[in-house]
């Protein structure tokens, strides 16, 4: 087995950098993201949702809610 000339040899990886406005974009999306699942599973309950007296999201995320901790009865 040959060796690889110098130019061709793998150079190491460096992590990307990302400038502080994408950083900024990226982390608000990542808060809102997670408030939002956080209220759907942690605090909808039909009577006080966002959409009105529909159970519709608590009924789909109920055994979410209980693995995680959530009363909800």
């Amino acid at each position: 087995m040959t060796a690889l000339p110098a130019d061709h040899a793998p150079s190491a990886a460096s992590p990307s950098v990302l400038s502080a406005s994408k950083s900024a974009l990226l982390l608000t999306g990542t808060m809102f993201m997670a408030l939002a699942l956080y209220y759907f599973i942690g605090v909808d309950q039909g009577m006080v949702s966002v959409f009105g007296n529909d159970m519709h999201i608590h009924e789909f995320v109920h055994d979410a809610r209980h693995s995680l901790g959530f009363p909800c009865h």
